[in-house]
């Protein structure tokens, strides 16, 4: 299990702009039963843990000589996403299910795609599911090579879930689907002689400038 170690934090609000500065994050650490702790962690350290583990993945969190196992729960960034601002960690009792969001990952390739030239459709990127810390999984995978004709989907029940994990959507819940490609419609010009008549047509329909007094 990999491990992170974290500081106590004493500063809040504004003040963690100096936490910034020195390459540290501010984090809170909380769960069922555990006294609620505010920390600081350093961001390159984070960076490659999260790496690694992903979110929703169980490390080791150490704090001083304090070491539990906990997830990354929650990564926070700025408005344009790509600087972290905080970090939440859920720490876990081993013998007690947790609810988390996994990452869904497709493998293989759609017969339907590749023979019959479908367009390969997915409408599910991430699942929640619920297990004990130790069955948690870094991600779940969904076999595509089933899909052998278009308008095939798959489903949640489709998915290949390990020991001890159970996912809490809908099992007919559909996750990606072959279709059709889109036909392009081809207007064409109208000739020469259809164009004349239009002009024609639309030359004797205009009402005169004279009207009759």
């Amino acid at each position: 299990m990999l491990k992170l170690e974290v500081k106590k934090r004493e500063i809040f609000g504004s003040k963690n702009k100096s936490l910034f500065e020195e390459g540290l994050i501010p984090a809170e650490i909380y769960g069922h039963g555990f006294e609620n702790v505010h920390a600081s962690v350093v961001l390159k350290d984070f960076k490659n843990v999260l790496k690694e583990a992903g979110e929703s993945s169980l490390i080791t969190v150490s704090v001083g000589k304090d070491s539990f196992p906990a997830i990354i729960y929650d990564v926070q960034k700025d408005v344009l996403g790509d600087k972290i601002i905080h970090i939440d960690f859920y720490r876990v009792r081993m013998d007690e299910k947790i609810k988390a969001t996994v990452p869904l990952i497709f493998i293989g390739e759609a017969p339907a795609v590749k023979e019959k030239g479908g367009v390969l459709v997915k409408s599910v990127e991430e699942v929640e599911i619920e297990s004990l810390p130790g069955d948690l999984p870094h991600q779940l995978e969904a076999d595509l090579s089933v899909l052998a004709e278009l308008h095939q989907s798959l489903h949640i029940k489709d998915i290949k879930v390990p020991k001890g994990v159970k996912i809490l959507v809908e099992p007919e819940m559909g996750i990606a689907t072959v279709t059709e490609q889109q036909k392009e419609e081809v207007v064409e010009a109208p000739t020469t002689e259809a164009a004349e008549g239009a002009v024609t047509a639309e030359a004797e329909a205009q009402p005169t400038a004279e009207t009759e007094k």
